[in-house]
């Protein structure tokens, strides 16, 4: 379902409307990852364009919906976006070459992966990013509860990650990633302590000795 911006704005005690661009010149991607703090798995990334006139009621950083919110939203996104793409990099790669160079490198790749359209802008979530080609960058603090194309971005990233962890769940169960999604709860702390690491942890983040910490999206 796509809502008009008019009418977003229109109803703007009832919407929560994001900023559907940041210029209006040039095409624009939002560029955002998940799992950067995750103990297991690899981090996802996705870039999306967006038309400028989109608009969505819900759409915000995924973070602030529940999962059933950002798998409606995922959809939207996917029938609505000019251009989409998701990428990966895995935790051996993450361990070799760190996990900041490897998010940049999965927001890297996902433009690669923009086919339909290319964008001469990036909006980047965060306050870093290694630039992209030869095309401009703008990073911004929180720009996934700012930008509609950045939010966007932010629900494939986390929507599509969360699926690959159920599927590594059934090879390891017993760190219930079905549910923690490789973050350092308590209870995946717990069953590291009974079972040991994995070939999906990270090995470079020192899990065994590092405090309990609780680490989220």
């Amino acid at each position: 379902m796509k809502i008009n911006l008019a009418e977003c704005i229109a109803n703007a005690d009832f919407y929560t409307v994001l900023k559907p661009f940041y210029q209006l010149r040039a095409t624009e991607a939002g560029c955002d990852e998940a799992g950067r703090g995750c103990y297991a798995g690899p981090v996802f990334a996705a870039a999306v364009i967006l038309p400028r006139d989109f608009a969505h009621p819900v759409l915000n950083d995924s973070k602030q919906l529940t999962a059933e919110q950002r798998s409606e939203l995922r959809i939207v996104v996917e029938q609505n976006a000019l251009a989409y793409a998701v990428a990966m990099v895995d935790n051996d790669e993450i361990d070799q070459i760190n996990i900041l160079r490897a998010s940049f490198k999965a927001m890297h790749l996902a433009l690669d992966g923009l086919k339909k359209k290319k964008p001469k802008l990036l909006l980047i979530d965060g306050n870093r990013f290694t630039p992209y080609k030869d095309l401009k960058h703008r990073c911004i603090i929180k720009g996934d509860g700012i930008y509609s194309s950045i939010a966007a971005a932010s629900i494939l990233a986390k929507t599509y990650r969360d699926e690959y962890m159920q599927k590594l769940h059934e090879e390891f169960p017993h760190y219930n990633w079905k549910n923690n999604k490789g973050y350092g709860t308590e209870e995946h702390r717990n069953a590291i302590d009974s079972h040991g690491l994995c070939k999906y942890h990270r090995k470079s983040f020192n899990i065994m000795s590092s405090p309990m910490e609780l680490f989220e999206e």
